[in-house]
């Protein structure tokens, strides 16, 4: 019955909410704009008797009503009605009662003393900045009878909040509930990716002060990989605050990790409003950014089937048939060929010119800009498939072996993320779960990758080798498609995980190192005794290194500065990074031999050598506003490597 309603609905406004045809437009009788000879009899106030407006708060109304509306018998015919009596399952039960609330004020407005009491246009614009996303969602524009300006009135005219009740409803229930019960409301359903990009709007727009969505690219389909970002200064880097990236949905048959991101920036938007200290304190003091899908094509196929007929590999791979995950430049590999050299470096790998002539996924790309992009901490990829959390790396350090324990230089502290995660999850860490075949119970539910299984091209392995970020692979549970049924009791299972993961990235070690004047040095270079991974400061000269506990000595060196070492000490009880700053004076630049035998900032600095990715949309315009010829996919190459390119491939351009 209800999607009978919806589709005649749908059939009848298509997207342009059309005001029914009238002598007068709806609301200019009321307001003296225009005469109708049809409806001359004088308002007067009767009993409300509209039974989706049963529970306005107000039990008298008035006809004609600001539509023109002459009757209840015309008022419950009309189109508006319809929409109030379908709005929860039109829009899966967003913004609702607060939609149809503010309709019916519309609708059936109060009566006293046989004149209408007209609804706040505060309140109306409110329910707008939340819901215009939702209505986006299912491809409807705003409706023509919520315009603010024209049906509601100013606080000064003597207006009525049509919200007024609920919100004491809901500020009754939260009151009574205890300190362990949740505040914040979800709904525990899958999202369409239209459904997903509206709900992070709205949260966005629920919570502008701390939270922003921004886009890092487009999938091969042209959706949009869309990033919701969480920070006390939104869309800023601040000193020597950590930033952590959250990703999901890499592969898009896996879609637990998506949901559980969804419902995470939810969570985070409404219990920093409420006021959760604990959420406050890590919004405060970290920018959290959170992607909750990097394949939204992969889902769109997945989800087509459903989570009884989807399939372990359906879906899984991006449109052009690209495993994302396999698809990153495999560094692992170069540095296992160069590991044993005095000079080559383990950390900032410049990506293989090589590369560039394979097969590139979009989505592959505009993370890998996004990752270089900002100076990120640690990471996690949530999957599917497993119950196990595995950190680099990935690739086993002998080719031929498929299970070999493979680790990093900072082994102990990717062990300590992994088993942050693990040990805060509800049942990761037990050893009485069931695996899903496999034996990850001995291990309390964490594993080096390449020990489990390897593969070459993985984002974690990428992440640790051509940046300062660490990340960790976290694989939820056995079902990759769980039934809804399941979101619930997942959420509850993760929640705390995916909070004590965030706020793992307050320990180790963080800084800024400044020259002699109290300018921070961009590209200083922090390195620790004993392991072979450095770390480089951002735009502003500040750092981050994740350390275990125990005695260390720094290193902070940058090109044309002195050499400063420093040893600190963490100790075991530590709940916050220590704070260690580094004064560096210039000295004389000398030629370094490892310059010459090891290059490695020219890859580094000319991201994409070959264009193939970003390609300018405005006319390259030279002097003179004459057009310059679109240079070959080989220019870039060869001017920012200061090599003459050949007479050949001259005499072509």
């Amino acid at each position: 019955m209800l999607f009978g309603l919806l589709g005649l609905f749908l059939a009848l406004t298509k997207s342009c909410w059309c005001a029914p045809q009238q002598t007068c437009q709806p609301g200019d009788q009321f307001l003296g704009r225009c005469s109708n000879t049809m409806t001359e009899e004088k308002p007067t106030c009767t009993e409300l008797h509209l039974s989706y407006c049963h529970d306005v708060g107000y039990s008298r109304t008035i006809f004609p009503n600001i539509l023109g509306h002459r009757t209840r018998i015309e008022a419950e015919s009309g189109a508006e009605y319809l929409l109030l009596s379908v709005i929860h399952g039109l829009l899966k039960g967003e913004c609702s009662p607060d939609m149809r609330l503010v309709g019916c004020s519309v609708l059936a407005s109060p009566c006293q003393d046989d004149k209408m009491i007209k609804p706040c246009r505060s309140t109306c614009e409110a329910l707008r900045r939340d819901c215009s996303h939702t209505l986006e969602a299912v491809d409807m524009a705003w409706p023509y009878f919520l315009d603010c300006d024209r049906f509601f009135a100013s606080d000064q005219e003597g207006c009525f909040d049509p919200l007024a009740a609920l919100k004491a409803k809901q500020e009754l229930s939260r009151s009574s509930l205890s300190a362990e019960e949740p505040s914040t409301i979800i709904q525990f359903t899958y999202s369409s990716n239209t459904q997903m990009y509206a709900l992070l709007k709205r949260t966005t727009a629920k919570c502008s002060d701390i939270s922003q969505v921004y886009s890092i690219g487009r999938s091969t389909e042209g959706r949009d990989l869309l990033v919701i970002e969480f920070s006390n200064n939104p869309g800023q880097h601040e000193l020597v605050e950590p930033e952590v990236k959250l990703i999901g949905n890499m592969h898009g048959n896996e879609v637990l990790g998506r949901q559980l991101l969804i419902y995470l920036a939810q969570y985070l938007c409404s219990e920093y409003t409420l006021g959760n200290q604990r959420v406050q304190a890590l919004i405060n003091n970290t920018r959290i950014h959170i992607l909750a899908s990097m394949n939204p094509d992969g889902y769109e196929l997945a989800a087509a089937e459903g989570h009884l007929m989807n399939g372990w590999t359906n879906g899984r791979a991006n449109a052009q048939n690209i495993d994302l995950n396999r698809n990153f430049p495999d560094l692992t590999s170069v540095f296992y060929r160069n590991r044993r050299s005095r000079h080559y470096r383990t950390d900032h790998i410049p990506i293989p010119d090589a590369y560039w002539f394979g097969k590139v996924a979009p989505e592959t790309f505009a993370v890998m800009k996004w990752t270089r992009s900002l100076p990120f901490v640690q990471s996690a990829s949530l999957h599917g498939g497993e119950l196990v959390v595995s950190y680099p790396f990935d690739f086993s350090r002998h080719p031929h072996e498929e299970k070999m324990f493979s680790p990093t230089q900072d082994e102990r502290m990717f062990k300590q993320l992994a088993r942050t995660y693990a040990d805060a999850h509800a049942t990761m860490s037990n050893n009485d779960t069931d695996r899903c075949g496999a034996n990850f119970y001995r291990t309390r539910g964490i594993i080096n990758g390449a020990l489990w299984y390897s593969f070459a091209g993985g984002m974690s392995d990428f992440n640790y080798l051509h940046t300062n970020c660490l990340e960790i692979t976290v694989e939820l549970g056995c079902d990759k498609f769980p039934s809804e049924a399941e979101l619930y009791p997942e959420w509850k299972r993760n929640k705390e995980a995916l909070l004590s993961f965030l706020e793992s990235v307050h320990r180790g070690i963080k800084g800024v190192v400044k020259d002699v004047d109290g300018n921070g040095i961009k590209g200083a270079t922090i390195s620790v005794r004993g392991i072979r991974k450095d770390v480089t400061t951002a735009e502003s000269g500040d750092y981050w290194r994740l350390l275990s506990p125990g005695t260390h000595i720094l290193t902070a060196t940058a090109k044309g500065y002195s050499r400063v070492s420093k040893r600190v000490h963490l100790p075991h009880n530590m709940n916050k990074a220590g704070r260690v700053d580094f004064v560096l004076k210039k000295v004389p630049l000398e030629p370094d031999i490892d310059d010459h035998l090891f290059p490695i900032t020219d890859t580094w600095d000319r991201f994409d050598p070959y264009n193939q990715f970003e390609r300018d949309g405005e006319p390259d315009v030279a002097e003179g506003g004459i057009e310059r010829q679109e240079k070959p996919w080989w220019w870039s190459y060869f001017s920012q490597s200061g090599i003459a390119p050949p007479n050949w491939l001259l005499r072509n351009v």
